[in-house]
């Protein structure tokens, strides 16, 4: 079960950062489902190439850090990586719960703003997919102990 979760995280992580570098080297497909709008149908934020870097290398690196936690065999002398591999998982469970709830305005299952594009696919696709994310952490920092 450690196995399928892992490979599972990893390939979401991988995915998703993979997305992120195509949308940094110039691709659309899909980036306008992928920025929520105001209620007069505005975006909210136009990400920079480096934040868009940025969040490609974080999903990136995630999905490294689950590989490494699953497979290393716990003898780390570096208390940094010690510290990291301690609460990484956690983290990342904290982190894509929070996202799967929302900010009670443009993002997140109590989301005000409901009939845009953005809306629609964070509805049916991205919380749901966060919500998995942050549950699988969990299960896999739990059976890691």
């Amino acid at each position: 079960m450690i196995l399928i979760i892992t490979i599972l995280l990893a390939i979401i992580f991988f995915s998703l950062s993979g997305i992120h570098v195509y949308w940094l080297f110039g691709g659309q497909r899909g980036l306008e489902a992928s920025i929520p709008v105001t209620v007069e149908n505005e975006k909210l934020f136009m990400p920079s190439k480096f934040a868009t870097f940025l969040v490609a290398f974080i999903l990136f690196f995630f999905a490294m850090i689950i590989i490494f936690k699953t497979y290393s065999s716990g003898e780390i002398e570096n208390k940094w990586i010690q510290f990291l591999m301690k609460y990484s998982l956690s983290f990342i469970a904290i982190l894509f719960i929070i996202r799967a709830i929302g900010d009670f305005q443009y993002v997140g299952v109590f989301k005000k703003i409901k009939h845009s594009l953005f809306a629609e696919y964070d509805t049916n696709y991205f919380s749901p997919l966060c919500l998995i994310i942050g549950i699988l952490a969990i299960l896999l920092q739990y059976m890691l102990k």
